[in-house]
């Protein structure tokens, strides 16, 4: 799973989605003073009714950083900024590794995945409006086989009693 840590007024621009992973607000190096300049190229600069600035503008989008929640290995363990226009793909790759690593571990330890689920999740900016991707869950279910548990032992005896006789070919 991967939450965002971001920059603004309030105590916290984004949201954490899963385990705790860690909300920053970073102060701009320059203290605020650079109101107005271009800190998103390729952005438009224009500023949407009730924001305090254009997606061009936006300290809060500069400033985004995403992390990593979970104790697997897998990319964003240290909070790294990603650009809005990368993010979806971005966040659904790491998500695609916490996959992989379900399947991995099920293969390990003779498992076998039932369901994998990838959830996305968005929000607005608070300053420019933008809508842009802020985390992603993965949930996974995994079943093993227990052939110690005595519920599975009986199962397989009841199994095999309605087997018997089902695969005969018998000649006269």
């Amino acid at each position: 799973m991967i939450g965002i840590s971001g920059y603004g007024n309030s105590p916290l621009t984004g949201y954490i989605y899963g385990s705790y992973a860690g909300v920053s607000n970073a102060g701009s190096a320059d203290g605020g003073r650079n109101v107005g300049a271009i800190k998103n190229p390729g952005e438009s600069t224009k500023v949407s009714p009730g924001r305090k600035s254009s997606p061009a503008e936006c300290q809060t989008c500069k400033e985004r950083k995403y992390q990593d929640g979970s104790d697997e290995n897998v990319s964003f363990k240290s909070a790294q900024h990603i650009s809005p226009t990368e993010a979806g793909a971005r966040v659904r790759a790491h998500e695609q590794e916490h996959v992989a690593n379900a399947y991995s571990k099920a293969e390990e330890k003779g498992g076998k995945v039932i369901n994998a689920s990838v959830s996305i999740h968005t929000a607005i900016c608070p300053e420019c409006g933008r809508t842009y991707v802020s985390g992603g869950l993965t949930r996974t279910s995994i079943k093993y086989p227990n052939e110690n548990n005595p519920y599975q032992k009986n199962k397989k005896a009841n199994d095999g009693l309605g087997m018997k006789g089902q695969s005969v070919d018998m000649a006269i």
